[in-house]
């Protein structure tokens, strides 16, 4: 028996804002380009993605405004940048639907978190479009609702 689901031992950082402030159209899974400095920082848990977003630069995938924090033991003999812009590693199609929705159609696109996956770190990204205030206003509403309803058929 394989075990399928991914346990939240594997994740690194999670954007927990992107949820309030975006609305997602799509998701995708990336892999990071990293140094062996950034590696050791992210299995010691100092990872953040909470501003980082992509942008498309020369037919390429960058994930900008992610912070990875050195840790002093790891980096003696480099300098290390923790918010450096760090290539993220799609598939052709994928690229061109980014490129694509990004130009023509006003999307932009989010990082969602960093996680394992096979001793590799990979990010999860998604096309997301901004919500207005009342989009807010309703998914919090729904969210309220939804506790309240599982208070009532818990008691």
């Amino acid at each position: 028996m394989s075990k399928k689901s991914k346990t939240p031992d594997n994740v690194i950082a999670v954007n927990k804002k992107a949820s309030h402030e975006y609305l997602f159209e799509q998701r995708f899974e990336a892999g990071v380009v990293l140094e062996g400095w950034e590696v050791k920082s992210l299995r010691a848990g100092k990872g953040q993605v909470t501003d980082s977003y992509v942008i498309i630069r020369y037919g390429e995938a960058w994930l900008l405004g992610a912070h990875i924090h050195p840790l002093p033991q790891a980096s003696t003999h480099v300098k290390p940048v923790p918010d450096r812009s760090r290539k993220l590693l799609l598939r052709h199609e994928e690229l061109r639907k980014l490129i694509g929705a990004t130009e023509r159609k006003g999307f932009t696109i989010v990082a969602l978190k960093l996680y394992w996956k096979k001793n590799r770190v990979k990010c999860e990204i998604a096309l997301a479009k901004g919500k207005k205030l009342h989009d807010k206003r309703q998914s919090e509403k729904d969210k309220d609702w939804a506790r309240s309803k599982a208070r009532l058929l818990k008691g």
